[in-house]
């Protein structure tokens, strides 16, 4: 059975056709138009008025760009620009009602973040919760494998162009990366952060030095989480996974310190664990976060409310002090 494999360390010899400069490239276009479909639908899904409008406008635009795919076109730098704002102005026209909602992240290994069976369904289930949840776009791993190798030649040696190879790849992705940041922002949603502003995320926290596995982009995913409002993580990791329980696990009391309003949780998948052990503990770190959000709205209602007519009277009216 043929195995399309993509992976950078020569692990698939044989992936069953080969990987072309064209077919890259439309290969990267069409995961920025996943993970920008992914990031609308995440943002308006839980706020919609009419449930069922952004699952329904995700499948419509899916369709559209798998017959993109299909006729060979949308994916040239020209077509990307267009393509992208006209798709995120469509998920900024349904009607939705904006409440303060828990906003979870979530990270972790690549298949068990991603994947509903390696999961257990784990997006759907946050859904069911009430949460808004932020998956960190899968465009952010393939910069972080094709940054990996410079970084391997600065620190250990190699020459100029094993230095500087990475640079060549990463602006050319920038491209694209550019365009769907700015679509995000000027349509009123969260966009990410540019790869090389997650880079610095880690100094000073992890060394790029660390890169088995997720590595350090899994500390700077969950800062840049952090950071941008969705404090609440979960950190999906495979049982003994060693590089998610340094770079993930390993790194929650030193992202608390630097961030203590931090609310992460790990959570190992693996056949041995039960569905609804894993779930519990999810559900203790959401009474958490739904406490704090409670928190937050009580005192923004306080520096809210309006004074009483007699007290802003009596404010006003000369004090007399009697000797």
């Amino acid at each position: 059975v043929p195995v399309v494999s993509l992976n950078f360390s020569g692990l698939e010899k044989d992936s069953g056709f080969p990987m072309t400069l064209p077919l890259m490239r439309k290969l990267l276009a069409c995961i920025y138009y996943g993970d920008l479909l992914v990031a609308l639908k995440a943002q308006t899904e839980p706020y919609e008025t009419h449930k069922g409008d952004a699952a329904a406008l995700q499948e419509k635009w899916l369709d559209t760009i798998c017959g993109w795919v299909m006729e060979d076109k949308g994916w040239s730098g020209r077509e990307i620009k267009a393509a992208m704002p006209k798709i995120a102005r469509e998920f900024a026209a349904i009607p939705v009602h904006r409440v303060p909602k828990v906003k979870v992240g979530v990270v972790g290994e690549i298949y068990v973040k991603y994947s509903p069976l390696g999961n257990n369904d784990l997006e759907k289930f946050l859904a069911s919760q009430d949460c808004e949840v932020n998956l960190p776009g899968l465009m952010g791993f393939v910069q972080y494998c094709a940054y990996n190798p410079s970084e391997t030649a600065r620190l250990y040696g190699g020459t100029f162009l094993e230095k500087h190879v990475s640079d060549l790849i990463l602006d050319y992705i920038e491209g694209m990366e550019k365009v769907m940041i700015q679509v995000l922002k000027d349509n009123g949603f969260h966009a990410p952060l540019p790869f090389r502003e997650l880079v610095k995320l880690a100094d000073g926290v992890i060394s790029t030095g660390n890169k088995m596995g997720e590595g350090w982009l899994l500390t700077a995913e969950m800062i840049e989480l952090v950071r941008a409002g969705y404090e609440n993580i979960v950190c999906a990791q495979p049982f003994g996974c060693l590089p998610n329980h340094i770079c993930g696990k390993g790194m929650i009391n030193k992202i608390r310190e630097l961030y203590p309003q931090a609310n992460i949780t790990p959570i190992d998948y693996d056949p041995s664990a039960t569905r609804v052990n894993q779930e519990n503990r999810i559900k203790l770190m959401l009474a958490v976060a739904r406490e704090r959000l409670a928190e937050k709205a009580a005192g923004q209602g306080a520096q809210e409310a309006p004074v009483p007519a007699e007290t802003a009277q009596s404010a006003a009216e000369p004090q007399t002090v009697s000797v």
